[in-house]
């Protein structure tokens, strides 16, 4: 594993790979050296996850003089492509953690805290500490939160093995007590259930892949005929683009997975172990021996509080208004959108999060030089949807849903090949490090 993730970041390519994100990010060998841009400016990023820890190492690079501040209160880094094969007793807690302090390029200023107030008015941010951070400009990177208290009757303190219950998207560590309930589970048998809010979410692919697994873990036990798989969707679609839901279902009625339309779950009753969806018909309640509970997702409350948002639509999430293609926000000019929290219709993975960062960098810095950007986001989106382990499909599309496939001729994305899992199960994390350290 050491000697390929070696090779993966030092070569220009791997298998003549070169381009795009999520599994199918390039091993390239770093962004051209460009001339730095003179600067005083006072630059602002809220978060320092995947998108802030990028951006600061991409401004850090090209700009003197610029007084770069990232402010996050929390002091460790997740690796969240990681969950869903932590969830599947791939990896353990460890492979996801790290510290978020040594991404960041040592020429800024990192603030343990958060920001409690934000005034886009005012150009300043207020952190949870009693500072003020005046900014010319401010880049808001701090992803999305997971509304748990949405879900009535659950609490993240019940999963585990003894519950049957999984929550693979609240931390590492909980992504691998999710994985001893799901291998309880299919040891055992009984009814899973499975299913994604009706928000906007962070890779809407990961609750199917996770059904995959959770049937492909089943049958390699020998234990097929006990396990029942029922994937609740929340819409009429398993997934949104056309043609990779066709795919998707195709798949599911292969492997005998059920699936339900318009099933959102609103409550969880642990004792009696029964899940309440909502339905246009009304309230249905289902019994289960395993439940993966992923909830609803929204913007931090800071930002909702902020006049940042979206006014007409996303009105009960909050993400934040910006121009799809230059990520900027329309009403505050001086204000850039990286990663979860962007108000777009597509793009909340790692991959949009690479393609997010050129598009931020040339506009910030061809303003500061007295230049009009030209790099655009075309909502490059990459889902390496697992289907078993050991084969995956290689999905990326773009805002028009069409298919965008970065390897054409060598990687047919609505196949499940061994490829595209090595990518997502061995490739990935190194250029995502590499990524973060603005290289990708």
């Amino acid at each position: 594993m050491e000697d390929f993730e070696k090779f993966a970041t030092s070569r220009r390519g791997f298998m003549g790979l070169a381009t795009a994100g999520g599994a199918a990010l390039a091993f390239g060998a770093g962004q051209a050296q460009a001339a730095k841009q003179r600067t005083n400016a006072r630059i602002l990023i809220l978060g320092a996850g995947a998108g802030g820890a990028a951006i600061a190492n991409r401004l850090s690079d090209r700009l003197d003089g610029a007084q770069i501040t990232i402010l996050d209160g929390r002091a460790q880094h997740w690796y969240q492509p990681g969950f869903t094969l932590i969830a599947a007793g791939l990896r353990t807690a460890n492979y996801a953690n790290s510290s978020t302090a040594q991404w960041l390029p040592r020429d800024i200023t990192f603030i343990n805290e958060y920001a409690a107030e934000l005034d886009p008015d005012a150009n300043r941010v207020t952190t949870t500490g009693g500072q003020r951070i005046e900014y010319d400009y401010l880049i808001v990177a701090t992803g999305l939160v997971l509304d748990w208290d949405a879900i009535e009757g659950f609490d993240l303190s019940m999963v585990g093995p003894e519950t049957g219950i999984s929550a693979h998207y609240a931390s590492p560590e909980l992504a691998e007590k999710s994985w001893h309930a799901l291998d309880r589970f299919t040891d055992e048998g009984g009814v899973g259930l499975f299913g994604r809010p009706a928000t906007e979410m962070k890779c809407a692919g990961a609750p199917l892949k996770l059904t995959m697994l959770a049937e492909d873990i089943a049958t390699t036990k020998g234990n097929r005929d006990r396990v029942e798989l029922i994937y609740n969707a929340q819409a009429q679609n398993l997934f949104g683009v056309p043609i990779v839901d066709h795919r998707v279902r195709q798949i599911f009625t292969d492997r005998n997975i059920a699936y339900r339309w318009q099933h959102v779950l609103k409550a969880v009753d642990a004792g009696a172990k029964t899940a309440t969806y909502a339905t246009p018909d009304g309230d249905v309640t289902t019994a289960w021996d395993f439940i993966n509970v992923i909830p609803p997702q929204r913007a931090p409350q800071v930002v909702r509080d902020s006049g940042l948002s979206w006014a007409d639509r996303w009105t009960d999430q909050g993400w934040i208004e910006v121009d799809p293609q230059t990520l900027r926000h329309r009403r505050y000019a001086n204000v850039f959108g990286i990663g979860d929290i962007n108000g777009v219709p597509k793009g909340k993975t790692a991959a949009s999060v690479k393609w997010h960062q050129p598009v931020v960098e040339d506009h910030l810095i061809s303003e500061l030089a007295g230049r009009e950007g030209t790099r655009v986001f075309d909502g490059y989106t990459s889902c390496p949807m697992i289907t078993r382990i050991g084969r995956a499909m290689l999905i990326e599309f773009d805002y028009n849903d069409r298919l965008v496939p970065s390897f054409p001729g060598l990687i047919a994305p609505l196949e499940e090949l061994w490829i595209s899992w090595l990518m997502k199960e061995v490739a990935l994390k190194a250029t995502y490090n590499a990524m973060l350290r603005g290289r990708a």
